[in-house]
């Protein structure tokens, strides 16, 4: 159950001429930085080429580090799917890179953003009825095999449209979680779908084709669309299947209804300002945020008998409310922190050692803006409250009177399973505590939150189709079902800080035994992690002259799958 929050991208193109060219994998690689928000911990593209035959780059990385000229030199093809991933419950290892690939039935190529929640059932019909194996524990390979056994049941030696609807719409029926998919069937197109509940977004676009037809993008926010000249963007409905072909695009509702509940923590935190999902606005909906924050504000600071000289946001994602509820407060608003980019998000790094570390490498205050004032400090949320409590020390230390710490999002009392790795419950700060109590943790003077209702207003209002978002890391109900005490006991086993520890160290132990080992290239294979191996990973052989092949040729290499072998 290692998926969490990802982006995926998928990327077809009508010009004949583009199968011998790295037109798509170039412009997937271009789409992918622009997903860089959503996934830090490594990234990977395939596409399809001449024939049906694949060509893939993937590794642990940013996009920019794994996808340079060399690498992308190996991604010939006219259509294809990327991925970026963020750290899963305690690997960072290339076992669990996407996209996953298999060869049965007529190969198919899959990347997937979410949680699934029944995983242990699955994988037993996998195993038992369907005779499939998974080597990884990636919900994303369990979905790829669940797809593949479903098209499989077809026994054609070429399958249609209406085969790969009513495979999808048996996925949408026995997988239960959230999963936004793109998938890529060798020779055929691309199909996108969407969980019955529309919990994690996925979209799509098109543009003219250079020599007529059209080109087709599905992507996990709007930004990638506007970056890659697409227009027309939509979103994929929940419970919908997509099938894309250089000649069609086919649609259907394949899932049961469901009540429609986008995460509204994508709002919070995860997605660029610049994107519209689900149509709402990103951006409008944290100015909405900052400025209902600011009527709680007002009332809790009446209540406190306090007044505040400036607020100062918690760099990047809450500027955007943090203005907007300086502007209502009629308060001055200031930069007070000045932001390393270069350092990831850290809430979801393993230890809170690691984390309060990279709190001072992240952030700089400024004396100036803090000496002497009674300061708001507007963050997006309170996690662990490892990151807030630094940075209230942070104020204090440059001269701040007081400190005020307010937060766009309610408390985040509750696991969240679907798709963002979240602490387990005991290690979230608002766990079994008062606000007044969260505050005495951090060190600050006072600590504020938005209301559920305040928030829920915030997206709602742009689009009030939307009668129902998750909430269910404020609330603790969960729109699928299915997620039991004994689910939440297994994921908080799995979450918890000593648990990503152990995981860590048994993935070094593996890299060390297999020094030398297997080359053979499979999901789950960590080759790309020795020092001394180079050759591939994970199902598919990488196409790439820099961490292409340089040994011996692996079966894939000869049997079907295309290597661009460099060095013979």
């Amino acid at each position: 159950m290692n998926s969490f929050v990802c982006g995926i991208l998928g990327l077809l193109l009508h010009d004949p001429l583009a199968t011998q060219t790295t037109l798509a994998g170039t412009e997937i690689a271009d789409g992918l930085s622009l997903l860089q928000h959503r996934g830090q911990d490594a990234a990977g593209i395939v596409t399809c080429g001449s024939g049906g035959r694949f060509y893939q780059v993937k590794a642990n990385g940013m996009v920019r580090d794994v996808f340079d000229a060399q690498a992308v030199s190996g991604l010939k093809g006219w259509m294809g799917v990327g991925h970026v991933r963020y750290p899963t419950a305690g690997s960072s290892a290339h076992a669990e890179a996407q996209p996953f690939y298999v060869n049965s039935p007529y190969g198919i190529v899959f990347a997937h953003n979410g949680n699934i929640v029944n995983t242990p059932a699955l994988r037993q019909f996998l195993d038992v009825e369907a005779h499939r194996h998974n080597n990884t524990d990636s919900d994303s390979e369990l979905l790829l095999n669940i797809l593949a056994n479903n098209l499989q049941k077809t026994g054609k030696f070429r399958i249609n449209e209406e085969d790969i609807f009513t495979a999808v719409g048996d996925l949408t029926r026995s997988c239960i979680g959230a999963y936004a998919c793109v998938a890529m069937i060798a020779g055929f197109g691309l199909v996108a779908f969407r969980d019955p509940n529309g919990i994690r977004p996925a979209g799509i676009a098109t543009r003219k084709g250079t020599r007529g037809g059209t080109d087709y993008l599905v992507a996990s926010e709007s930004v990638v669309a506007q970056g890659l000249g697409f227009t027309e963007w939509e979103d994929v409905k929940a419970g919908e299947a997509i099938i894309i072909t250089r000649n069609n695009i086919s649609r259907r509702q394949v899932a049961k209804p469901q009540v429609f509940a986008p995460d509204i923590f994508e709002h919070v935190y995860f997605a660029r300002p610049d994107s519209t999902i689900d149509g709402i606005s990103v951006y409008r909906s944290r100015m909405k945020m900052g400025d209902l924050l600011a009527e709680t504000v007002k009332k809790e600071l009446s209540k406190a008998n306090l007044e505040i000289d400036v607020v100062i946001p918690v760099p990047d994602t809450s500027r955007t409310a943090a203005l907007n509820c300086a502007q209502a407060l009629n308060i001055p608003y200031r930069e007070g922190f000045v932001k390393n980019r270069y350092v990831g998000r850290t809430f979801i790094m393993p230890g809170q050692t690691q984390r309060r570390k990279n709190v001072r490498r992240k952030l700089n205050a400024m004396p100036e803006e803090f000496a002497g004032k009674t300061v708001l400090l507007v963050d997006d949320s309170i996690v662990r409250g490892t990151t807030s409590k630094e940075i209230v020390q942070m104020a204090k230390d440059v001269g701040a009177k007081r400190v005020i710490f307010a937060s766009c999002a309610p408390p985040i009392r509750y696991s969240n399973v679907y798709g963002i790795d979240m602490p387990s419950p005991t290690e979230l700060i608002a766990h079994g505590r008062t606000t007044e109590e969260i505050a005495e943790h951090i060190g600050a003077d006072l600590v504020i939150y938005q209301t559920l209702e305040d928030l829920v207003e915030s997206c709602r209002q742009f689009n009030p189709a939307v009668k129902q978002f998750d909430c269910s890391v404020f609330t603790g109900e969960y729109v699928t079902g299915g997620v039991d005490e004994k689910y939440l006991e297994y994921i908080q086993r799995l979450r918890n800080d000593n648990a990503k520890a152990k995981k860590k160290q048994q993935t070094l132990e593996a890299i060390e035994a297999t020094e030398g080992g297997c080359s053979g290239p499979m999901n789950g294979s960590d080759s790309l992690i020795s020092i001394n191996r180079t050759d591939s990973i994970m199902g598919l052989a990488n196409h790439s002259p820099k961490i292409g092949a340089t040994s011996m040729p692996t079966p894939n290499d000869t049997v079907g799958l295309h290597n661009s072998w460099y060095g013979q």
